[in-house]
């Protein structure tokens, strides 16, 4: 790869819009998350806006580095399906450990335990 190698000027407008549409993904996760007021409420702006900036992200990455090598560069997706793993999987133990809290400090506008369910004859 020489560095005086230009890339045609679409990949590189392609490459800017998407990497601008990831951060403002980002701004809008930020501001979602302070203008909630809830703990459950403010899970959510974060965890999809961080997903849909990294698929933004990576998707610019494979634009930019394919034009650059002038063949498919298909690795940059581990990272937005790792994060497609492992986002849900956060969101739920953050939400059953707010949902835990929440019993333990005697919240009445939380709903019963699943488990409790079949108890309730005894």
């Amino acid at each position: 790869m020489n560095s005086l190698y230009v890339l045609p000027f679409w990949v590189e407008v392609l490459t800017a819009v998407l990497l601008v549409l990831s951060s403002l993904f980002a701004l809008v996760g930020a501001v979602g998350l302070l203008a909630m007021k809830d703990f459950f409420q403010r899970m959510h702006p974060p965890a999809l806006a961080s997903t849909l900036g990294a698929w933004c992200v990576a998707l610019a990455s494979i634009v930019y580095f394919s034009a650059m090598k002038e063949t498919p560069v298909l690795h940059a997706w581990l990272i937005p399906i790792l994060l497609a793993i492992t986002v849900p999987v956060t969101t739920l133990l953050l939400a059953r450990t707010g949902l835990f809290r929440k019993r333990m400090a005697g919240d009445g506008d939380v709903p019963p335990e699943v488990s409790e369910g079949g108890r309730e004859g005894k």
